[in-house]
């Protein structure tokens, strides 16, 4: 998530140096919810006080608007048609989810 963030922020700064315009904030989609709630949350506790610098650099981007985190279910991965061995149920939830239909099926 860090290199994400990072790799984001040069990004808007390079679209920003071009002039082209970019005004909406660029959303994660994260299946852990323990960074979502590190990185959205403004109280830290003492199990996180030892949090590497790198998350309050995340923090900070979320706070400002550049960035928004969403949760999504482990079940619900999107990728999971590209790298898993899935059902025929699983394939078609995921494929109809990315407006990916099969061109041949008659009509």
């Amino acid at each position: 998530m860090i290199t994400d963030a990072s790799e984001i922020a040069w990004l808007q700064k390079l679209l920003k140096q071009l002039q082209i315009g970019h005004t909406q904030g660029t959303k994660f989609i994260y299946d852990n919810q323990v960074i979502f709630h590190i990185a959205s949350n403004s109280v830290f506790h003492e199990r996180t006080k030892h949090i590497k610098i790198d998350y309050h650099f995340v923090r900070e981007k979320v706070l400002s608007g550049e960035i928004t985190i969403e949760f999504v279910h482990f079940n619900n991965q999107l990728a999971d048609v590209f790298i898993k061995s899935l059902k025929g149920h699983q394939v078609n939830y995921i494929c109809n989810k990315l407006s990916a239909y099969d061109i041949y099926a008659p009509a």
